[in-house]
């Protein structure tokens, strides 16, 4: 649920706000354009924050009856020829208030891209270590698997071939090999020293 949320969250704020806040700033910048080109990215940066404050607001005036009938008279209104409100509402709204916020605005795009870009790295580290995690548990579980398929087969074997004679112990050996070393690096100092 909060994964969904924040999910949400970053698709309004990169997928929708902030190319609606370079398209603002492409038009601004681009003065000398085609007339109905600059009214259709006017229309664009409009729709861009309208459905971010739009997936905040649904909250409180989404059960306002005919919500989703005033939002498409909203849209028509925008891009209606004979209103063309896109115009008005880019001019008289819109425009005064993101030039004058425009600095702290990008500013805090700048962070959220830096956070965004955080969030994905972390969940990327995670994701590759959980996956490798995963990749070793099933390959031990393969093993003991085979393992197991193995010891039962020379199990069988073993049966038919009758007892296996036994080794002496490790440290048995280790101590007869070391004994023997040092008796015979003693006697060559006894050869010598005569």
């Amino acid at each position: 649920m909060l994964g969904d949320f924040i999910t949400r969250c970053l698709i309004l704020l990169l997928g929708y706000a902030y190319p609606g806040f370079e398209c603002y700033k492409t038009v601004e910048n681009s003065r000398a354009g085609n007339g109905e080109l600059r009214f259709w990215c006017q229309y664009w940066i409009i729709v861009a924050l309208f459905t971010v404050l739009e997936n905040f607001a649904d909250v409180v005036i989404g059960w306002l009856p005919m919500y989703g009938e005033l939002k498409l008279a909203l849209f028509i209104y925008l891009w209606y020829p004979k209103t063309k409100g896109t115009g008005y509402v880019y001019n008289a709204i819109l425009r005064p208030y993101v030039s004058s916020h425009e600095n702290d605005i990008e500013k805090k795009f700048r962070e959220w891209r830096a956070r965004a870009w955080d969030l994905a790295i972390f969940y990327w580290q995670n994701c590759t270590e959980l996956g490798q995690a995963t990749t070793f548990q099933i390959l031990d579980f393969l093993a003991a698997q085979s393992k197991k398929f193995s010891s039962k087969s020379y199990a069988k074997k073993k049966e038919k071939m009758g007892p296996t004679p036994s080794a002496p112990p490790l440290s048995s050996i280790r101590d007869s090999l070391f004994e023997n070393n040092y008796n015979n690096s003693s006697g060559r100092k006894n050869k010598k020293g005569d």
